[in-house]
């Protein structure tokens, strides 16, 4: 489990690509001060699991599906990347309850400053869009942020200077891929009031239930 809050901008050392795998190296330095081999650390959103450390980097293993769903196909040497250990039991959650396990990527269509903050809005498909709210939680790149705007086929978030300092979220550009893993609570309440029912069948009108995604958007949820 991890929060969202970046503890460090790593650098990809190295990929070594297989037929639809890889095993990627990550320079780092805060991580690394107690990362033991098994453990978890989020890479630019995507949890993965340290397979070797050392004194200055530590390596991971990275499968196809992850290949598929995530931008870590597009890295290559010097890339930078956000890193985050998985989150101690005494832990504070700064950001939000963030799972590691991406979504689906977006786009970033345009980057606009706002005296000290940047405006960052990002398109994406319609089945990640439908779980994201206004002044809700959104993971991009493994980052905590808040939804400052939603709209047919895309959403837009405010960065302020410290998260842009700290992130590598400014160094990208419009057109460059980000990996987004949505708010888990939305994703639990529709398979809950949608469980059981087949797709395509209607349910009895006595057991239907008036809870919506809509209507939970509209209450704050």
């Amino acid at each position: 489990m991890f929060t969202g809050i970046i503890e460090e901008v790593g650098e990809i050392e190295s990929i070594r690509k297989g037929a639809k795998s890889a095993v990627i190296t990550v320079k780092a330095k805060t991580v690394l001060s107690d990362l033991k081999e098994g453990d978890s650390v989020a890479l630019n959103g995507v949890c993965l699991t340290a397979t070797k450390v050392t004194s200055h980097n530590y390596s991971v293993d990275v499968m196809h599906e992850t290949l598929n769903r995530t931008n870590l196909g597009e890295m290559k040497g010097g890339s930078k990347v956000n890193l985050e250990r998985a989150m101690a039991a005494d832990g504070r959650f700064g950001g939000h309850i963030v799972a590691g396990h991406i979504d689906g990527t977006g786009r970033i269509l345009s980057m606009e400053k706002d005296d000290n903050a940047v405006w960052i809005v990002v398109g994406t498909d319609a089945s990640i869009l439908k779980y994201i709210i206004d002044k809700g939680s959104i993971t991009i790149d493994g980052i905590s942020l808040t939804v400052a705007r939603v709209d047919a086929g895309s959403f837009a978030v405010s960065v302020i200077p410290h998260t842009g300092y700290h992130t590598t979220l400014l160094d990208k550009k419009p057109g460059d891929t980000v990996n987004l893993e949505n708010d888990m609570v939305g994703k639990y309440i529709e398979k809950l009031i949608s469980y059981g029912v087949v797709p395509g069948q209607a349910k009895e009108t006595s057991s239907e239930s008036r809870i919506t995604m809509e209507f939970l958007a509209e209450n704050g949820f």
